[in-house]
């Protein structure tokens, strides 16, 4: 059983788990804004937005993971993060990142119809978010 100052993270995706652990704190992208989980943290159910799943596991390590929006479920034991997709922040492809940013601006300027308006937009914030844990990544390791 885990030590009260540690929570359980699970963090998976369809195409698989990512993270299975003991973390002293985790930091999530919810809908509405950033959102710190520590131990003993009171239950709470939010979707997330396309950001970095941050991870900080009991001896001070982090590890950086990004989803692209998904629910996150909190227990005072337990978090939960179910991602539409998921990667660890160093298999991002910084090239196809930025591909797929030039292909949601190109599709948001010609504006074809609402509902490619709306995964048009969808991709750019997924593109945006992973470029943004890039830059901020290499920030930390400098």
């Amino acid at each position: 059983m885990a030590e009260a100052s540690t929570i359980h993270v699970d963090i998976v995706s369809a195409e698989g788990e990512l993270f299975s652990g003991e973390a002293a704190e985790v930091i999530a992208p919810a809908s509405q804004g950033d959102l710190g989980i520590l131990p003993r943290h009171a239950p709470l159910l939010t979707l997330l937005r396309p950001g970095e799943v941050r991870v900080r596991t009991p001896d001070g390590e982090d590890h950086h993971f990004f989803v692209g929006g998904g629910a996150l479920e909190v227990q005072p034991r337990r978090v939960t993060v179910l991602a539409d997709t998921a990667l660890r922040a160093r298999d991002i492809d910084e090239a196809a990142a930025l591909a797929a940013k030039q292909r949601a601006e190109d599709a948001l300027k010609e504006k074809v119809g609402h509902i490619s308006i709306a995964e048009a937009q969808a991709e750019l914030a997924r593109a945006i978010a992973q470029l943004k844990l890039i830059q901020r990544l290499r920030k930390l390791r400098a």
